[in-house]
């Protein structure tokens, strides 16, 4: 028997290093065939992806990327996570969100894995005054709960506080978060109508007397749903984190009380390693706050993470739950402390058990099966996530800055800065899911057409009249529900006939493209039997270059004498007599479904 020897490098040290710029040289060999003439870094460049805030993807990353040592976890700058055993204890806290007065599901959701509750209190959500009856039957110093109540937080708080004493829960033994936000409730409604003295005295009345209850919440969400970018939803909250920590030491509280009286709220997305880099820059850039501010011992950021709506979809609701794992892995491997996962029909109204139980069973089997907490930050080191970190934590401190010189955050809503900036990375967001470019799987591709729809009871009308709202399949949403109005009227969908040329080697790539297009914006594809048998008003050559060459003219003559009122091409723009539209990857599909909307006459 051979034995191998024990230094584990020895086979790889027989073999010399491969310089950077060999590798370069092999890639803009591969490019070079696909027409790009580039070379040296240039070639690497040609492989980056572009993403928002300035910040781009690289193809590899190397021990050349080096990024600021990022400590351990417990220590600043907290960049690993804010306690020295992350989450080995039994993994991040599991919180469900509630804003109907339903004690049915609390409960089940609390005999079920969830660990603590988030309660949309006030306004359409759980009246305070049925606070009592929401948690009759938890034990409130095993169940931390979390208020929402908006410009009702001080009743609410004080609802909250009384059942303490009535249960004779000890007031050390007090879990939670209060969730007072006047900046983000200002967000939220464009009403600056917060009284800081009293969020101040509620921040007191914790400190002294509730000191595992925190009084605010530093929420990010409502500049995530109104379309900005993750440095954009960074630099946000940490502007109002600083604002209120300006207002607690005002009113006496020291910055080391202030900042033990935060808990700050961000999404997490589908986009698993942005969502992580968010999460580890968040903690940085607050231990930096807290250091300038002279208390760097009390940086540790306290997170609650909370799958993001905006990428939630109406249709076909089910991949939701896809999208909701991704992101619950990344806010966990990203150190969230607590986690809400959305249920898969949220953006539908209020879920169903079913759809609890998905949730919360979301994270648990991250926890208790896949034994993601079991390591702390496990992808730290990781050459690429260290770099995108540092990368947009410096993008996240710059938009923070700019805000700053506005005014702070207050200063900054009211103007109309934060809005308008928001705006413009949506509008440039819009464009990507408009070209298709930012693929919305079920909705911009593979549509399902023939799906039974899922109904809801409404959820509880949110807050609105400050920023905007926004999802990713709202466009695509408007043009399918045309489209449904349409069947509905009239017993059928619109239709597109796909005439495909040729072999199936020639056309079939470019017919599953135009098919999956079409179906996009509720146009049923057809693609058996001829055009007259079809039913459809317009049809659609399907081929390659090549074969356009030799017969895109005359088909498209054929078809309009078999009656097709407009003839389109999927392919490149040319110049083929009767063909009306050009169909290609990059063009704007929402506008050209649009308008093929219109000229069908679907209204």
């Amino acid at each position: 028997m051979t034995v191998l020897p024990d230094d584990g490098l020895s086979l790889a040290s027989e073999f010399p290093d491969a310089p950077h710029e060999q590798w370069q040289h092999l890639v803009a060999g591969v490019l070079r065939k696909s027409g790009k003439e580039v070379s040296g870094a240039a070639a690497e460049d040609a492989l980056s992806t572009l993403l928002e805030d300035g910040l781009d993807t690289r193809p590899l990353y190397t021990a050349r990327d080096s990024a600021p040592d990022p400590g351990l976890p417990g220590f600043a700058p907290f960049v690993r996570g804010g306690r020295a055993e992350g989450s080995t204890g039994g993994g991040w806290g599991v919180r469900q969100r509630h804003v109907t007065a339903d004690n049915e599901a609390v409960l089940a959701d609390l005999e079920n894995g969830v660990t603590s509750l988030w309660l949309g209190v006030g306004g359409a959500g759980i009246p305070v005054s049925s606070l009592d009856g929401v948690l009759e039957g938890v034990y409130l110093d095993l169940a931390p709960v979390v208020l929402d109540a908006g410009a009702e937080t001080a009743a609410a708080a004080e609802r909250l506080f009384r059942l303490y004493e009535e249960r004779g829960v000890a007031p050390e033994a007090a879990r939670g978060n209060l969730g007072a936000d006047p900046l983000g409730h200002e967000a939220r409604t464009g009403r600056p109508d917060h009284d800081l003295a009293s969020v101040a005295g509620l921040a007191r009345r914790c400190a002294d007397t509730y000191p595992g209850l925190r009084a605010l919440t530093v929420d990010a969400l409502p500049y995530h749903e109104a379309g900005g970018s993750a440095a954009q939803e960074l630099g946000c909250s940490l502007a109002t984190g600083v604002a209120y920590l300006r207002g607690l030491t005002a009113a006496g509280l020291s910055v080391t009380e202030a900042c033990g009286q935060l808990e700050f709220r961000y999404a997490a997305t589908a986009d698993q390693f942005l969502t992580i880099a968010k999460l580890r820059a968040a903690r940085r850039l607050w231990a930096r706050v807290a250091e300038a501010c002279g208390a760097p011992q009390a940086g540790a950021q306290r997170q609650h993470a909370v799958t993001s709506p905006v990428m939630m979809t109406r249709r076909d609701p089910w991949v939701n739950m896809l999208r909701t794992t991704i992101a619950t892995l990344a806010a966990g491997v990203g150190g969230a402390d607590s986690v809400t996962v959305l249920p898969f029909d949220d953006a539908l109204g209020l879920p169903d058990a079913f759809a609890r139980r998905i949730a919360r069973n979301t994270s648990t089997v991250l926890i208790e099966e896949s034994h993601l907490s079991r390591v702390i930050d496990p992808a730290g080191g990781s050459w690429y996530v260290e770099r995108l970190t540092e990368e947009l934590a410096h993008a996240a401190w710059e938009f923070f800055q700019t805000i700053e010189r506005e005014g702070g955050q207050e200063a900054a809503l009211r103007s109309g800065l934060v809005a308008e900036r928001l705006a413009g990375t949506w509008a440039a967001r819009s464009r990507r899911l408009a070209t298709r470019r930012e693929p919305i799987t079920g909705v911009s591709e593979f549509p399902h057409l023939a799906e039974k729809p899922v109904d809801r009871a409404p959820a509880p009308e949110a807050p609105s009249g400050g920023l905007p709202r926004v999802r990713r399949d709202e466009a695509y949403e408007e043009l399918r529900a045309r489209s449904d109005a349409h069947l509905a009227a009239t017993g059928a969908r619109p239709r597109v006939y796909l005439a495909a040329l040729g072999p199936a080697a020639a056309h079939s790539a470019r017919l599953a493209f135009a098919a999956n297009l079409f179906q996009a914006g509720g146009i049923e594809a057809v693609t058996e039997g001829t055009f007259e048998e079809s039913g459809a008003r317009e049809a659609c050559l399907c081929s390659s270059d090549a074969l356009y060459e030799e017969r895109a003219e005359a088909d498209a003559g054929e078809l309009r004498a078999a009656g097709a009122e407009h003839v389109l091409l999927a392919g490149r723009p040319a110049s083929y007599a009767g063909v009306d539209t050009y169909v290609f990857a990059g063009c704007d599909a929402v506008a050209l479904l649009s308008t093929t909307l219109d000229r069908m006459g679907v209204s």
